[in-house]
Order: C-alpha cells, then sequence, then structure tokens
C-alpha cells in the first residue's frame, strides 16, 4: 500500500462521515491477512450505519507503528490505529481517552489487567486489542527419547537441556535475546526470577538483585554449558526459535499461541506448562497486548465511538481472537472462550492471562528502554559478559528518558 493516507472530514453535504482506521497485520499470508477480518467487520457495520464510511488499511508489524508515526507528523492522523504502543500519542494529548468514546459497558468489560496498562497518570487512553501470554512448550517426543519430564523448576529445566543435548538436539532450550523480540523473552526470565521491568511501584529496576541472579544463572547454567543452540543467544530471533521448534530441532522454549499451529502443521507433538520459576512454577508471566487508539485530530468522536463499540462486540472479539489464535480481551469473550471446546487448546494461555504482568507500556520511556534491551541483553549471558554490568547499562537508560514522567 503506497498510497498516502490521510485523515478524512466530513464528505460533501450529504451528512456522511469516513473515518480512516490504520490496523496490524496478524496474518501470515494473502490468505490470512487481517485485511480480510476488517473488510468483513467493515461490510457488516456499514449495513447497519449507512452515513457512516470506515477506510481501513493494513500494514505489516514491521511497517504499522512507523506508519502511523509518519502520518501523525505530517498533521493526517488516521481517527482510529491498532499499533503496538500508544502512551508517546496520549503524552502529547492526542488521543481520546477511553471515558470519551466508549460506553460504559465495552470499556467496564476489559480484562482488568489489561485495562490498568493502558493507562497513563491513571487515564486509559490505550484499549487493548489483542492479547496473548507465554507458556514453556516443550517437542513430547525429544523428551521421551531423552527420558525427561516437563520441568517445573529452573534446575529441572537445566537436568531436561542436559539429557537433551546428550541426544544431539540441536537447541535444548531455545533463548532468543536478538532484536526481534528480546524484551519479552528478558521479562519472562525476570519475572520466572521474581523480578521485572518495574518494581511494585513502577519505578525501572532492572538491575535488581533477583535480574541480576537470574541472568547470572542463564549464562553459567544454560549458555555456558551450550545448552542454548549453536547461535549466540544475542543474534537469535524469536522467529526463527519457533520456525526450529516447529521443525523438530528445539527441546523447548517459551511460546505464545501462533506456535501450536505451527507446530501441529509440521506434525510437531508438542505439550505446554507453566513457565519454570528458580523455585518451582514461576507466579507470574509475560503479558502482552496491542492496542487500539482514537485520534482528535479529525473529531468525529461520536463516530469513532460507537464503531469500536462494534469493533468490541464479543462476537467479533471472539472471531478475531479465533481467527489468530490470540486471546480476547474484554473479560465476556474470555469466559466464552474458556468454556468453549473449540478453543480448549488456548485454555492454558487464558488461565496464565489472569497472572499475568505487561510490559510498562504506559511509560513514555518505555519504547527506549525496550530498545536498549534490544540491542545489549544479548550480552549479558555471553561467555565472559557480566550481568550486573549490562543490566546497570539498561537501568542507567531507563532512568535518564525515563526523568521526566
Amino acid at each position: 500500500m503506497t498510497a498516502v493516507l490521510g485523515g478524512c472530514g466530513l464528505t460533501g453535504d450529504s451528512g456522511e462521515v469516513t473515518l480512516k482506521l490504520v490496523a496490524a497485520d496478524y496474518g501470515d499470508s494473502k490468505d490470512n491477512s487481517s485485511q480480510n477480518y476488517w473488510d468483513e467487520l467493515v461490510k457488516s457495520y456499514e449495513a447497519k450505519n449507512p452515513d457512516v464510511h470506515v477506510e481501513v488499511d493494513v500494514y505489516s508489524w514491521n511497517d504499522v507503528d512507523r506508519k502511523v508515526r509518519e502520518m501523525v507528523d505530517a498533521g493526517e492522523a488516521p481517527d482510529m490505529a491498532q499499533i503496538g504502543a500508544y502512551s508517546d500519542y496520549a503524552d502529547k494529548d492526542l488521543l481520546y481517552a477511553a471515558d470519551d468514546v466508549l460506553s460504559i459497558p465495552v470499556q467496564a468489560d476489559f480484562v482488568s489487567q489489561l485495562a490498568g496498562a493502558g493507562q497513563v497518570n491513571g487515564v486509559q487512553y490505550g484499549l487493548p486489542f489483542a492479547a496473548s501470554t507465554r507458556v514453556l512448550f516443550y517437542n513430547k517426543t525429544l523428551f521421551a527419547e531423552a527420558g525427561v519430564t516437563p520441568p517445573k523448576s529452573w534446575d529441572d529445566l537445566a537436568d531436561a537441556a542436559e539429557a537433551l543435548d546428550e541426544k544431539g538436539v540441536e537447541y535444548p532450550y531455545a533463548l532468543p535475546l536478538g532484536a526481534e523480540e528480546a524484551q519479552a523473552e528478558t521479562m519472562q526470565w525476570m519475572l520466572s526470577g521474581g523480578g521485572g521491568y518495574t518494581d511494585d511501584v513502577g519505578t525501572y529496576s532492572v538491575d535488581s538483585p533477583q535480574n541480576v541472579t537470574t541472568f547470572t544463572w542463564l549464562r553459567d547454567e544454560l549458555v555456558g554449558k551450550g545448552l542454548t543452540g549453536p547461535i549466540a543467544p544475542g543474534k537469535f530471533n524469536r522467529a526463527d526459535a519457533f520456525a526450529a521448534f516447529a521443525n523438530g530441532d528445539v527441546g523447548m522454549l517459551n511460546g505464545h499461541p501462533s506456535l501450536m499451529k505451527m507446530a501441529s502443521d509440521k506434525g510437531v507433538k508438542y505439550g505446554m506448562v507453566t513457565t519454570p520459576g528458580a523455585d518451582g512454577e514461576s507466579q507470574n508471566t509475560l503479558g502482552v497486548s496491542d492496542w487500539m487508539t482514537a485520534f482528535k485530530k479529525n473529531g468525529h468522536q461520536d463516530e469513532i465511538g460507537d464503531f469500536l463499540d462494534f469493533v468490541y462486540s464479543d462476537e467479533n472479539v471472539l472471531d478475531f481472537s479465533r481467527q489468530y489464535d490470540l486471546l480476547p480481551v474484554t473479560t465476556s469473550a474470555s469466559e466464552a472462550m474458556s468454556t468453549a471446546a473449540e478453543d480448549k487448546n488456548l485454555k492454558p494461555f487464558l488461565d496464565e492471562l489472569l497472572l499475568s504482568q505487561l510490559y510498562p507500556v504506559g511509560k513514555t520511556s518505555w519504547a527506549s528502554v525496550s530498545a536498549d534491551v534490544k540491542k545489549r541483553i544479548g550480552q549479558a549471558v555471553a561467555p565472559g559478559g557480566s550481568p550486573q554490568e549490562v543490566l546497570a547499562q539498561i537501568q542507567g537508560t531507563a532512568m535518564r528518558v525515563g526523568s521526566a514522567e
């Protein structure tokens, strides 16, 4: 899509309104592109609301955030954008708050963890759109051949990895700390060690003793012993780790729901368990949400609100979640999915959602901190690397860019 997008006002004198929505693509081919989902949804909405037209342009995740930023910078913000972050726009007072556009029943139906993560200074600007959590996937065939059972603790995980290594498994534990999504694997491990990016009051604590202990363990017990595969974790990306698992070359790794289909399509028999923690099953897991935003630029507050109420109906939330193996962002749709036979594969992820912790996306500094994690964290587990120094460097970035918040 090369056309330059821009916000539209009222069209002609007819009283009709055209809304512009830019959205991310969750599909992996033209056949299951999110454009198809939005085209059907808009068709249904416009049939009931003939005076409102909705134009949706879908971009890949590699491009969508940049595209929206370019539009905003050019003074051509869309009416809505479904993207990966919202806090920068909220900080500049460019967005409607949830109170401004959503009906009370819709707003109250968001899963509480997700609604909370969408807030800046106690006001919700990020409307959760799609969610996922992480569990530990393991290859049942490789585990049986190595004579090991699914791990519950870090020690169990290390023991299983050693047994898999002895059987010649290429990646006993796949540790993707490459630039693609290092911030996710990093947070998952931090949480399993009782840490995280922030402390209980929301202050950055990247170099906490718990986090240092976690990455020291990773360096010494997995990476240093050659149990994470032939590629250095800092150069190993999530997509490559998932592909290797689907090819049967990985014993275990942290994964989200889309890995189920990838593995099944390749005939891999897999199991899923709660992420192992330092002394047993981890008490927290990583939750991730993508965000719908509503821009003030073109007005259209009422029309945006009415359309978004439609978007967040149970039927549409469930339809999207099922098409792309994602978790519903509303309580009512989550309850429906948790009891539906067709969604039984997603049940482990649904159960984790209520225990999940999300990135500190309400901080405008998070984008810079996340970028620094992607740049540096692989060095923390490299042979001879210093977790203390690397985490302290990232903490320094967090304190510097977060000082104005």
